[in-house]
């Protein structure tokens, strides 16, 4: 995602090109964006795993507490994370797609 047009594969920067990039001429979070949600899938796994494991080392009622609410959190926090970056996501396609109008108008505008 970038701010000024630059060509893909030849012209275009490598990751740790447009990380280091002070002017902010492109964004890195379309780069990353599967990553993190990757990250944050696995992290609620583990969390709701862990949830699991310690409910049904206490037994009883906290086992089947366990058992029900692990997956229902799990779901949620996969389904909040995946609403969060689908928003960033939004965020910076509006920011493409107005520097692509804005990119129009003023050739519009001097042709």
């Amino acid at each position: 995602m970038s701010l000024e047009p630059t060509s893909n594969a030849a012209g275009g920067k490598n990751f740790f090109g447009r990380l280091f990039d002070f002017s902010f001429s492109e964004f890195i979070t379309g780069s990353v964006i599967r990553f993190v949600y990757m990250l944050l899938v696995v992290l609620s796994g583990l969390g709701a795993l862990a949830f699991l494991i310690g409910g049904l080392a206490r037994g009883g009622g906290a086992a089947i507490g366990a058992l029900v609410f692990a997956p229902i959190a799990f779901l949620v926090y996969v389904l909040l994370a995946r609403i969060w970056l689908e928003v960033l996501i939004v965020i910076f396609r509006i920011a493409e797609n107005t520097e692509e109008i804005a990119r129009h108008m003023r050739g519009r505008d001097s042709g």
